[in-house]
């Protein structure tokens, strides 16, 4: 099968075209040009990866990417927004995925995978999630027979939120925001790999959303603890209350190197974790891999 790609040489992306290249298929990869590179550990004996260069916003780079292909596995989005140099939730998440079905339809595809997010749905407390909800909508509403997958936090080898979360497991005190006691469903980077690949010819996929979660709901605490016995570190931990940790993420959410924003707190505040996980295990056969399992076999 030949499949365009965006959002390929992400974090999740470089997992996902991998186990692709496993199975033989032909793969284009829509890449930004200099970023190449990320993907050149890819072992494509048993099929073909291209790499095009171009963007979301430039639809003849969209429809060169698209030409020919049998399937679009559309991965590319923001957790946090830079308005200034023109990156938002809307334009990425919304604007981009409606450029991606418009060259997906002229392409005449037949079949479309979306990465949207847990918790994503109308009036959604969060605009990353209203924004995923909007995206999905589009692909609803293509005419593509489609499969769209919600996600909660993707670990696995170079994430960015295990690694971050090691960090401050690290330092003499682990700061935690509010109780702790607010609860996510790590999924594995391979889990959600092996989704999508088997995704593109499972006809009880077509024209559904699937909860991608891993097979425990762990509190903020206990991912902590997982990532200290990891690490071989005791956790000790410095509570911060919210109304203090409120007005301080207001003034410095807009330097990169601040951790948290508005959006990220509240959707951590809310919870992300599955309502029927079942599900995706009952139609996938896919491995269940337990968190402290998952990391040990890379932190260190």
């Amino acid at each position: 099968m030949k499949i365009l790609l965006t959002g390929g040489t992400g974090f999740v992306g470089k997992g996902i075209v991998s186990r692709l290249a496993q199975d033989g298929h032909d793969l284009v990869c829509l890449v930004r040009p200099g970023s190449e590179e990320k993907l050149s550990t890819v072992n494509a004996e048993k099929g073909s990866l291209s790499l095009l260069p171009g963007d979301l916003f430039d639809p003849a780079s969209l429809e060169r990417a698209a030409a020919g292909c049998d399937a679009v596995i559309h991965l590319v989005g923001i957790i946090r927004e830079n308005r200034k140099a023109g990156i938002s939730f809307e334009r990425i998440h919304v604007s981009g995925t409606r450029h991606v079905v418009e060259a997906a339809k002229k392409a005449g595809v037949s079949r479309f995978i979306q990465m949207s997010a847990l918790g994503a749905r109308a009036n959604a407390a969060s605009p990353y999630h209203q924004s995923k909800y909007a995206a999905e909508l589009i692909v609803k509403e293509s005419g593509i027979p489609y499969t769209i997958f919600q996600p909660s936090v993707i670990f696995g080898p170079g994430d960015e939120f295990v690694n971050m979360l090691a960090e401050l497991v690290r330092l003499p005190l682990t700061p935690v925001i509010g109780s702790g006691q607010y609860r996510l469903q790590p999924v594995a980077r391979e889990t959600v790999a092996e989704v999508f690949t088997q995704a593109l010819t499972c006809e009880a996929a077509v024209n559904q959303t699937f909860e991608v979660g891993g097979p425990e709901q762990l509190t903020y605490l206990q991912i902590l603890d997982s990532i200290g016995e990891a690490l071989g570190r005791r956790v000790r931990k410095l509570f911060i209350p919210l109304a203090v940790m409120k007005p301080v993420i207001n003034v410095m959410e807009r330097f990169p190197f601040f951790p948290i924003t508005n959006a990220q707190l509240t959707m951590l505040l809310e919870e992300n974790i599955c309502q029927d996980e079942k599900r995706l295990y009952s139609t996938f056969h896919v491995p269940a891999i337990r968190f402290a399992e998952g990391i040990r076999s890379y932190l260190r």
